[in-house]
């Protein structure tokens, strides 16, 4: 009971600044797309036989890249729903355009990074050749928006250095096709490899803003218009970065209410309150996630009235709410059991959302940011 009230004083007061509006805007940001994390159930099975606790972390277990079945199954829930302008329900999909090149990085003697296209990702992954064609075709029908989450979920730097110093568990991983083995799972004492703008120099910061700006342009080249917002893999990146991704054309920053910059080792790091609405020096606007559904990573849960007393809480302060999830919550080409199930949740949460407030508008992240511009500017 006590438990419960601090928890809705505390979203309460979370609530209270940043921009404000009449109307229920529900926005869905979902990370990881496009990016490969465990390739297939076999090399699953492989991690396991080798004692590595795959099957204790929900992404090792479920996230692999999305294959046909997965987006289709996605777009039909989306669209089974509609909100008051008769919109179907959408998704902020925060989408890496590229995966390592594995053989060539293998050819470098783990000198020298390599990657390759998501569009060639795709078609080496069983299931998944047309999931490039689908992703273009949800965004055109206004079920998927396109925005980007970097250029690969890794950090490319730190991950050879582990490679080249043969860190068993990192090379068997590697000889799978695997990067992402978490570090609460992994019997090796390191740094996380997902964290793709983490550094700790002031030439890895430096090398970083450089592929935060490779990636940006890539995801130009690949659909053809620029990502308006943006996400940092595992919500980590610098002061810098926010330049270099604000001369590449983007305006809002997706991410969580409390933000710690990035710094170089030696250096005091800063901290920044972020609220919907607020502006960094560089007139970009933050989007904060103040709602959160996550099936997969913790079943047990009742995520759907969850979610909704996040959401009510959000509008009682004339908030948008925006609500996190991952991709992992809708793959199954490792488990479908995971897709099936979170994909009813996900149905019954939308359709709540639609009965609970009828006037409900469904949007994207970059469609609200730039609600927000405008009023600011009126």
């Amino acid at each position: 009971m006590f438990q419960n009230l601090k928890s809705q004083l505390t979203r309460n007061l979370l609530n209270i600044p940043g921009w404000h509006t009449r109307r229920k805007i529900v926005v869905i940001e979902s990370d990881d797309w496009g990016s490969i994390r465990m390739p297939s159930r076999e090399v699953y099975e492989k991690f396991l036989k080798a004692g590595i606790r795959v099957d204790q972390c929900h992404y090792c277990s479920n996230d692999s890249l999305e294959n046909e079945r997965d987006l289709s199954g996605l777009f039909e829930v989306l669209t089974s729903v509609k909100d008051s302008q008769g919109k179907p329900a959408l998704i902020t999909a925060n989408t890496v355009v590229a995966n390592p090149d594995f053989d060539k990085i293998r050819e470098s003697h783990f000198e020298k990074y390599h990657y390759k296209l998501i569009t060639e990702s795709y078609k080496e992954s069983v299931g998944s050749a047309n999931s490039f064609e689908l992703i273009k075709e949800g965004n055109q029908k206004g079920l998927f928006s396109l925005q980007s989450h970097g250029r690969e979920h890794l950090n490319t730097k730190r991950w050879l250095h582990y490679l080249r110093n043969d860190y068993p568990e990192t090379k068997f991983a590697f000889e799978n096709a695997v990067y992402g083995i978490s570090t609460t799972i992994s019997a090796e004492k390191r740094k996380s490899f997902l964290p793709a703008f983490d550094f700790e120099t002031y030439e890895e910061e430096e090398e970083a803003n450089e592929i935060v700006r490779d990636g940006l342009r890539i995801f130009e080249k690949l659909f053809g218009f620029t990502s308006e917002s943006f996400i940092a893999p595992n919500y980590i990146w610098s002061k810098s970065l926010e330049k270099s991704i604000a001369v590449e054309g983007v305006r809002f920053i997706q991410g969580a209410r409390l933000h710690t910059y990035r710094v170089p080792v030696g250096e005091k790091a800063t901290k920044r309150m972020r609220y919907i609405g607020k502006k960094n020096e560089f007139e970009q606007i933050d989007l904060v996630r103040n709602a959160f559904f996550e099936p997969s990573e913790k079943p047990e849960k009742d995520l759907v009235n969850s979610c909704l007393n996040e959401i009510s809480s959000a509008f009682l302060w004339k908030h948008p709410a925006v609500i996190c999830t991952h991709r992992v919550n809708f793959m199954g080409g490792l488990n479908q059991k995971n897709r099936d199930q979170n994909l009813l949740l996900l149905k019954k949460l939308l359709s709540e959302i639609v009965k609970c407030w009828p006037d409900v508008e469904f949007m994207s992240s970059n469609e609200l940011g730039n609600i927000i511009l405008k009023d600011k500017n009126e």
